[in-house]
This record gives C-alpha cells, sequence and structure tokens, in this order.
C-alpha cells in the first residue's frame, strides 16, 4: 500500500489509477483468504515460518527509507515509496528460507518463485529499454539498486530450479 500513496496527491491517468486501486484491492483479498478462508488458511504451518519479518526485514527498510529520505528533503510520501522498494527486494527471504528447510519444492511454488525472479529480471530489462527510447525517463538509483538486489536473491533458487528441470527429476535444494 506504502507504494502507492500517490494515488491520493497525483493523478497520472485513469488507466493508471484504476491498475493501482486495483492491486491493493486484489493483494488485500489475497492475503485475507491466506489468513481467514478455508481451505487456504489450514494449509499454513506456523511452525515452520519462525523468520522474525518485523525484525530482519521491515524495521530496517523502514530505517533505511528514512535515511535515504533525508539526503534529499523529508517527503512522506516519497519515503513510504522508497521503504516499499527496499521491502519488495527482500521480501521474498522469509520464503526462501522455508524452501530451504523443507528441501523439496512443490512444482507450483517453485514455478511461482521462478515467475517472480523472471519479473524482476525483465524489469531489469524495462529500464534500460527506457532509458535508451525515452528522451526524459527518470532515473532512480534506489530502484535500481534494490531490482539487481532482489534478482541476486533469486539467482540460487534459479540454478537449483534450473538442475532439476535439466535432470528430470523432483526439484530439491541441498541440504545444509
Amino acid at each position: 500500500v506504502t507504494r502507492y500513496l500517490d494515488l491520493f496527491t497525483s493523478y497520472y491517468s485513469l488507466y493508471n489509477s484504476c491498475m493501482k486501486i486495483l492491486y491493493i484491492s486484489t493483494t488485500g483479498y489475497i492475503v485475507h483468504m491466506i489468513r481467514l478462508q478455508e481451505p487456504i488458511c489450514s494449509t499454513y504451518d506456523k511452525a515452520q515460518d519462525t523468520f522474525l519479518h518485523y525484525k530482519f526485514l521491515v524495521a530496517p527498510c523502514a530505517v533505511l527509507a528514512f535515511l535515504t529520505n533525508l539526503w534529499g528533503g523529508f517527503n512522506l510520501v516519497e519515503m513510504l515509496w522508497v521503504f516499499s522498494i527496499y521491502l519488495e527486494a527482500v521480501a521474498i527471504l522469509p520464503q526462501l528460507v522455508v524452501l530451504q528447510r523443507y528441501g523439496e519444492v512443490e512444482n507450483l511454488t517453485g514455478n511461482y518463485i521462478l515467475l517472480m525472479g523472471a519479473y524482476r529480471a525483465l524489469y531489469i530489462l524495462n529500464w534500460i529499454y527506457r532509458s535508451w527510447t525515452e528522451p526524459f525517463y527518470q532515473h532512480h538509483w534506489v530502484v535500481y539498486i534494490c531490482g539487481l538486489l532482489q534478482t541476486a536473491l533469486y539467482a540460487d533458487f534459479f540454478y537449483y530450479y534450473w538442475m532439476s528441470k535439466k535432470s528430470g527429476g523432483k526439484f530439491s535444494l541441498p541440504s545444509n
């Protein structure tokens, strides 16, 4: 939600506004289904999800966003946007920890994570393309650094995914 707070302060286009509202709504609905809707909520195993995300992801991203925002003059909406960029870059870490713990990955989960990583890698290509073709394209170093970091976090997963598909076996991660 912090990514799209400009929805209330800036108008870009009807399409942009509708997509932001749709994204926020569908994300809220997905969270509702995962937490409260049967049979989905009963498949969640809290014992396997021990990653302290508030301590190791949310709080550091918030502090970093605050410090980054002080650099260019304080703007609350900009700070919350930067926070969302930082958090998106590391949001996959809890899932990767759970996958590492289980060792084996279901096909649907493996394909989902592969597509999420591919999305980010294609996003980087989009930045390169836009910087070459749009004369007034605004570069944002935070977005670039976080995009590269997020793609790097997926690299290990990509390697093991590729090796399992290549061998035709079940997708499994190496044990510790």
